[in-house]
């Protein structure tokens, strides 16, 4: 019975992740239209980031554009215009106050912990970044996206763990494809908290707020802020 749900899972959400690479195709539209009005050269820091993304969104840093990778471990990069570092996003002391002409971040502030960690990483990227760039997914919206289970997100935490073990999917070369039991699937399963506009807002005041909508309901926010401070002078 369980392997029947999943492959009308499957059936019906290969379709969801073909949409999701088009929000994300949009979302780094954005990205490079308020680069484009940025001063040269820049340097950009991913806070939860990987070269692969970049890589795989055909991104490639330029001479005048640099780009350091935090994660809790360093990563081996490929391109010189990549660099790893080891260090956590909810503490960025390795990094000195507008450090960075840019934080960007996709989808990981959802990941470092609870409501005050997740206020901690975005007091850090307002910390060492004169300007940012910050993606997560709306915890209204009724698919859950790391395991592309609807509503899951919305039960109590500690039944999480359980629907995910038996129904949770993940992206794969071949699209959607069932996610094998782990201590580390539970562990993502429990940690995950997704934010409201509201609590985004909340953690970074200010910010403008872009909206990701699928079938007119929001997906996932994206908050964006202080682009003024690194805008090409008109004229120059």
């Amino acid at each position: 019975m369980v392997d029947k749900a999943l492959d009308l899972q499957r059936d019906g959400l290969d379709w969801v992740s073909r949409r999701a690479w088009n929000h994300r195709q949009a979302r780094m539209r954005l990205f490079h239209q308020l680069l484009a009005t940025a001063k040269r050269p820049l340097r950009i820091l991913d806070a939860g980031g990987l070269e692969a993304y970049w890589t795989q969104l055909g991104f490639t840093a330029s001479e005048d554009l640099h780009i350091t990778l935090l994660n809790l471990e360093s990563e081996r990069v490929h391109s010189p215009r990549f660099t790893s570092v080891p260090g956590d996003v909810r503490d960025m002391r390795l990094f000195g106050d507008a450090e960075f002409d840019v934080v960007y971040s996709n989808s990981v502030i959802e990941h470092v912990g609870n409501l005050s960690a997740q206020l901690a990483m975005a007091r850090e990227i307002q910390r060492v970044g004169k300007a940012y760039f910050v993606q997560t997914p709306n915890r209204g919206f009724f698919l859950e996206p790391h395991f592309f289970i609807p509503f899951v997100h919305w039960l109590p935490r500690n039944t999480r763990p359980w629907v995910v073990t038996h129904f949770g999917l993940q992206v794969g070369a071949a699209g959607l494809r069932r996610r094998r039991p782990s201590p580390e699937l539970l562990a993502e399963a429990a940690e995950i908290r997704l934010l409201s506009r509201r609590e985004l807002r909340a953690c970074f005041p200010g910010a403008a707020i872009w909206t990701e909508r699928w079938c007119g309901m929001a997906k996932s926010f994206v908050a964006y802020g202080r682009w003024n401070l690194i805008r090409e002078a008109a004229g120059s």
